[in-house]
Parts: C-alpha cells; structure tokens; sequence
C-alpha cells in the first residue's frame, strides 16, 4: 500500500469545473459531459486548466483554425445581437460563455463543417488561420 500514489490534478480541475458550471447556472448533466469530453482530449484539458489558472485562454489549440478565443468572441457577437445590446451588459455572464466556448470545441472535433459555416454566417467574427 505504500505505493500507491494518488495524482490530484484532474480531481480539483473537475471540482473547480462544477463550481463554474454551477456560477454559470449549467446544470450537472452539462457539467459532466463537458467534463468527459475534455478528459478525453489533451489539447483541450491543457486549454481549461490554463483557463482555471489564468482566467484567460492558452488559445494554442485550434480547430479549423479556430482557437478557444474564436468561439468566444462569437458567442458574445451572438449574444448582443441577440439581446440587441451592441455591448457586454451585466446579464452576459461571461463564464457561462467561457464554458460553452469549450462546448464548441468539443463538438467541432465532430462536426468542423458544421460549425465553420455557423462561424461564416454571422457578422463579426474574428478569425485567426
């Protein structure tokens, strides 16, 4: 019993996440299926750790030559538009986007085509390649 060594990280990444979650007012089940999904994915484990750490993104993972800053800053283009604000009031709770940034990126590993076209529809898009 001596040997064995419990490594921590994941678990207080994971709590960390569903305190955000919770902050963000998504629910468990949206909380643990991210959570699945970025375990399972390197590049995207590093980019919410480095998040967690630094409350600003790595942005060195790109999909279709979107990275993490891509996705939200057309999220939050979506969310004026759509609350015809023009501006980030105090109701966009920007973790909530934070969040469903790295959504994205875990669905576009499975439909890039998909949302690379969503990306080119809308107005003001600020795309890196």
């Amino acid at each position: 019993m001596a040997g064995i060594v419990i490594h921590t990280e994941k678990i207080k990444v994971y709590e960390n996440l569903k305190y955000l979650c919770e902050f963000a007012r998504l629910g468990t089940e949206f909380c643990n299926a991210l959570w699945e999904d970025v375990v399972t994915d390197p590049g995207l484990y590093q980019e919410l750790l480095y998040y967690m750490e630094n409350h600003t993104f790595l942005d060195e993972l790109k999909r279709e030559g979107y990275s993490l800053s891509d996705v939200y800053v057309w999220q939050m283009n979506r969310f004026n538009l759509f609350h015809d604000e023009g501006k980030n009031s105090f109701q966009c709770n920007k973790e909530r986007m934070v969040l469903k940034a790295f959504r994205t990126m875990v669905d576009m590993r499975f439909k890039p085509e998909e949302y690379v076209r969503k990306f080119k529809e809308g107005p003001g898009m600020d795309r890196i390649m």
